[in-house]
């Protein structure tokens, strides 16, 4: 039984290493974009949709999930319509965060009031981690499948680039095929590792002012994700300049990220049903109680620097 755990981890990690884990990626752009969703879904709630725009994040969702779980089982999805979702998430997520900046500006005093202001108004970096899911799903679409060859090309000849990569400029479009060809080898430890200190930047923000709203009410717990943002980042930044980082700061400070997303999803889900009604008012405290869904966009982050410690750096 052992023997056969041990195999299946050293595969897992074989794949990851060669870039051959396409599925299991589109598998988790999909559960990741129905969570962040959902999470907009009750946010956009409180505002009362207040402006057409706040439907986009809950229409793509759903598309970028279905897009997710077609690449599964489906090459093509998998380079057309998973890329194709994913790059339109991504830009929504932009420009959300674009209409939040916005928001807090136009709140009284704008930003020469800035604490309160971020803390009461739209949630700054919510919209970049809905971004986090179409992020993922690009890179899930550059991916090799997990059944695969392990070398399906010829040593130094680099597998052909799409047709309108070949539109861009010639010092872009080079580019962008070398950065292709490097994710699908596995190669691109040290720009994951940027992606996950950014991601946990935005996380651990979100939950300072959250948590701030709550007074700390539970102050060992509640300062957890805060404390772990900062080792998280430096793990992260760190992976990029050193390869010790990378194999031991990393995917420590990653592992306890998404164990604490895990328990901090317990005790949000634990507040809403401590709420007058409990679950048999489910719409309205969920909608006004914690976040449920918060923490696992926490854990997302470590996830990201899970990946990236298991990864090979680029050439």
């Amino acid at each position: 039984m052992l023997n056969r755990i041990f195999k299946d981890t050293a595969d897992i990690d074989l794949h990851v290493r060669e870039g051959r884990f396409q599925r299991s990626l589109s598998f988790i752009t999909a559960i990741s974009s129905i969570l962040s969703g959902a999470e907009v879904l009750y946010e956009h709630y409180r505002g009362s949709y207040s402006q057409r725009v706040m439907y986009s994040p809950i229409i793509l969702s759903p598309l970028l999930m279905l897009a997710g779980i077609w690449a599964i089982f489906s090459r093509r999805a998998a380079r057309t319509l998973l890329p194709i979702s994913s790059a339109i998430t991504i830009i929504d997520g932009i420009v959300g965060f674009g209409f939040h900046v916005r928001g807090i500006k136009r709140k009284p005093g704008g930003w020469r009031n800035p604490v309160a202001n971020i803390i009461m108004g739209p949630p700054i970096f919510a919209p970049l981690l809905f971004a986090t899911s179409g992020f993922l799903g690009v890179i899930a679409s550059l991916l090799r499948r997990e059944d695969d060859p392990e070398h399906d090309l010829l040593p130094g000849i680099p597998r052909p680039a799409p047709a309108w990569m070949h539109l861009l400029p010639r010092g872009i479009s080079a580019e962008g095929i070398a950065i292709r060809q490097d994710v699908r080898e596995g190669r691109f430890q040290q720009g994951l590792a940027v992606a996950t200190a950014v991601s946990a930047l935005f996380s651990g923000i979100e939950a300072l002012y959250s948590h701030y709203k709550n007074n700390f009410k539970y102050a060992g717990l509640q300062w957890s994700p805060i404390v772990l943002t900062p080792i998280l980042m430096a793990g992260g930044i760190g992976s990029v300049f050193n390869r010790t980082i990378a194999r031991t700061l990393l995917p420590l400070a990653s592992l306890i990220a998404l164990v604490d997303g895990g328990v901090g999803t317990f005790f949000h889900v634990r507040g809403v049903a401590r709420r007058p009604g409990g679950f048999r008012v489910p719409v309205y405290n969920i909608i006004y109680g914690p976040p449920v869904f918060a923490p696992l966009l926490f854990a997302s982050s470590g996830f990201l620097g899970l990946l990236a410690s298991l990864l090979r750096r680029e050439k």
